[in-house]
């Protein structure tokens, strides 16, 4: 299936180059070895979640799907790695006809997961594998980064609507991609037209200071805004005096005006005092719209105020100061001999040792989330070998590609939907912004644990 079946309007373009250096010397060293066929299992985990966080949010895995789709090395792209000499002639007749022929297993997208969860699991040659790593890093480490973000900001927010407002503190196409992962992880619009034209995500916009700031007056600017938009639009209020922006907006659009913005100051006091002056002026169906630098913290503490929605930016797309996932892209297991492509071969678990917490665990893992007598989730396990009779139907895993082919394509109210059933299926501490530990601890099962 591709993003057309969907009806998504764009196509993602050759991912070939989103890739480091080494990836491809590594190629080049196993080609000749005799090695890169060799049957491999990588996985993609975080050995922690960042300070203070309770669960993550795996988004971003469609966006993979499509890069790994469009990892083709075309002419443009071989030569300049010929002219680079960044490998030589017979890895680039190798390149010129590559296609991921493997399966690829993982969490579906808005899954929450935590520290050691195999969220991917990418199995194939070693050739074909290792060339995904640095692209599958960054598209997950990113999504992921501001779905947790976005998770965070929802649930504070309850039922109030957020809107993603970051294209402008971001770069142009991490910005599409944020307010895709926003909107996975709870948020309801965004302002960032591409994210709507490519992902179909609703979209919202108004106007700013300057359009106020270009007439003579704040009456004039409302008056062409309602004008052109009608009296449901929103309004800026906070350009030079609140009060008289207020009484000057109701003025103009009647008491039918839709929304006012609020976008500086002391939002819990303006917020208290502009719904008092609304509904006084008979406009009480006319809701407050709050701006200006929100995170998690801030949207928590106006749970009191008379605000109906939250417009929030810089805090969103650089994940709320953990901008990555610090998710990492492991060899967990080989084919035990040098039968390179002999998929009867049996597998041999690797993992490497290292000092300063960036141990691994080999092993083709699968994933299961055991619920407590409630129906919550109070572990996650994971292990290798038979997946205990206690936990098959608890299986996290799902195929995304078989042979190649991707078999999972989903249109993105799926992950959102599926998210926002994964974070009430956890504990309620889930929800607190207070700093603390993993909401449900990581358990790794051996046969005969009684796990």
């Amino acid at each position: 299936m591709h993003t057309a079946d969907l009806g998504l309007p764009v196509d993602v373009p050759s991912t070939a180059l989103f890739t480091d250096q080494y990836e491809l010397t590594m190629l080049q060293a196993a080609l000749r070895a005799g090695t890169a066929g060799r049957r491999s299992v990588f996985e993609v985990f975080t050995r922690r979640l960042p300070d203070g966080r309770r669960y993550g949010v795996l988004a971003g895995t469609g966006r993979v799907l499509d890069a790994v789709e469009n990892f083709r090395f075309d002419p443009d792209v071989l030569r300049f790695l010929r002219e680079r000499h960044i490998v030589d002639a017979e890895t680039l007749d190798w390149l010129a006809q590559y296609r991921f022929s493997g399966d690829i297993w993982g969490y579906p997208e808005g899954e929450v997961y935590f520290p050691g969860s195999p969220v991917l699991r990418v199995e194939g040659t070693f050739g074909e594998c290792v060339l995904l790593e640095t692209v599958i890093l960054s598209i997950l480490n990113h999504d992921s980064a501001i779905a947790a973000a976005a998770s965070r900001m929802s649930s504070a927010a309850g039922d109030r609507p957020l809107i993603e407002m970051g294209a402008r503190r971001t770069h142009e196409l991490a910005a599409v991609a944020a307010a895709r992962s926003a909107y996975v992880g709870g948020f309801a619009t965004t302002s960032d037209l591409a994210a709507g034209f490519r992902y179909n995500i609703p979209t919202v916009g108004t106007s700013a200071h300057a359009f106020t700031l270009l007439h003579d007056n704040e009456r004039e600017a409302f008056r062409a805004q309602v004008d052109s938009l009608g009296p449901d639009t929103t309004l800026l209020v906070d350009t030079y005096d609140v009060a008289e922006a207020v009484r000057t907006a109701v003025e103009v659009a009647g008491p039918g005006l839709g929304a006012v913005r609020i976008d500086s100051g002391d939002l819990l006091l303006v917020a208290h005092r502009v719904r008092q002056q609304l509904d006084e002026l008979g406009a009480t169906g006319t809701r407050i719209v709050v701006t200006s630098d929100l995170d998690e913290y801030a949207i928590a503490s106006l749970a009191a105020a008379p605000v109906d929605a939250y417009g929030v930016g810089t805090q969103l797309v650089t994940g709320s100061g953990h901008p990555t996932a610090s998710m990492v892209y492991k060899l967990v297991a080989r084919a035990e001999s040098g039968a390179a492509g002999d998929d009867a071969a049996p597998l041999v678990p690797v993992a490497k040792k290292s000092s300063g917490g960036k141990t691994s665990v080999g092993g083709r893992k699968w994933a299961a989330r055991r619920l407590d007598s409630e129906g919550h989730a109070e572990a996650e396990v994971l292990g290798t070998g038979p997946v205990p009779a206690s936990l098959a139907d608890r299986q996290l895993l799902v195929q995304l590609v078989k042979g190649g082919e991707v078999v999972a394509r989903e249109p993105l109210d799926a992950a959102r939907d599926r998210h926002t059933a994964a974070r009430a299926n956890l504990p309620l501490s889930a929800t607190q912004l207070s700093r603390g530990e993993p909401v449900i601890p990581t358990e790794y099962w051996h046969e005969g644990s009684g796990s």
